[in-house]
């Protein structure tokens, strides 16, 4: 189904499915992708949501601002479907626009449990989030509620970082959230895979790292297939750092690091792992302050088009 009269489907939408044809990019209210804005979820298979935290950032800051630019990049993707895909995740899933997270950035101790809360008023629903940052700390209270719900998890982690450098205080850093999740039991690090890193830490846990190298040399297929391999059936949270992604593609974040992936990798890695048990998923870290042309929101708002038809593409493997 498709219409083609309203550029405001955000506020007026009748229905939660179907592409919005026709309808400029540069106006109208800035869903993502035109989803309709509800608190809603009856129903609902994807609740969009944003977390616009980034005082746990170790370098440059700016991805409070991230939602927003993500927002704006997927306007202009409404009107087909993502390509190569035969699923159409605006045709298939049921998805709102949850609007934004709010919290007190002034009381750092009530940040973890108030985007906790937030997600699990989602999972009770019966939904899954689609998660967009903020800075990468956000995933940790995400990861909390999915555990709550799933039980332990696979991470299959895109980044220029490990962000398990260990940790034995409870820092608000972007750097340290995945050493907790694990000691937390949040995720199962040896059913888990990261991919991309390029930064030193001696000591990696037990993640199964395929990084920038072994991307580069291996190429999209065997990344997918070592994925597919590692996580199995699991339970699977997917955790894109824009960061992943080389500053040619994507210098619109806090701390970039030369040699990552292309754009096509990345969208090829994750079309090839089609079929994972996915359950959760989140596109962190743009800051559109340092961004060049939006290519860095436009790359976000693809990766987390592409996520949506992950996600169809299990519902479809399963009914």
């Amino acid at each position: 189904m498709s219409r083609n009269s309203d550029w405001d489907n955000a506020f007026s939408a009748e229905t939660l499915t179907g592409k919005i044809e026709h309808a400029p990019s540069y106006a109208g209210a800035l869903s993502f992708l035109r989803r309709k804005y509800s608190r809603d979820l009856t129903g609902v298979d994807i609740a969009v949501t944003g977390v616009p935290l980034d005082i746990a950032t170790s370098n440059r800051p700016g991805a409070r601002f991230g939602p927003r630019a993500i927002r704006m990049a997927s306007s202009s993707l409404t009107w087909c479907r993502p390509w190569p895909w035969v699923i159409d995740p605006l045709e298939q899933l049921k998805i709102v626009d949850y609007g934004d997270c709010q919290f007190d950035y002034g009381a750092q101790q009530t940040i973890t449990p108030c985007v906790e809360k937030h997600i699990d008023g989602i999972l009770d629903a019966g939904a899954a989030s689609l998660v967009m940052g903020g800075d990468h700390f956000v995933t940790y209270p995400v990861l909390r509620s999915y555990a709550k719900h799933h039980g332990p998890l696979s991470l299959v982690h895109f980044d220029a970082h490990s962000d398990s450098w260990p940790d034995d205080s409870m820092r608000v850093d972007h750097g340290s959230m995945f050493y907790h999740a694990v000691k937390e039991n949040l995720v199962d690090d040896r059913r888990s895979v990261q991919i991309g890193l390029r930064t030193t830490n001696d000591e990696p846990l037990e993640f199964n790292i395929l990084d920038a190298r072994w991307v580069h040399e291996h190429g999209p297929a065997a990344v997918a297939a070592r994925v597919k391999e590692v996580v199995g059936e699991n339970k699977v949270y997917l955790s894109f750092d824009i960061d992943c992604l080389d500053p040619a593609f994507a210098p619109g974040t806090g701390t970039p690091v030369c040699g990552g992936l292309s754009s096509f990798q990345a969208l090829e890695i994750i079309r090839g792992i089609a079929g994972i048990n996915l359950v959760g998923m989140d596109v962190v870290e743009v800051a559109p302050a340092y961004d060049t042309g939006d290519i860095t929101a436009y790359a976000a708002a693809s990766l987390a088009a592409e996520l949506l038809c992950l996600f169809a593409a299990r519902q479809t493997n399963s009914s």
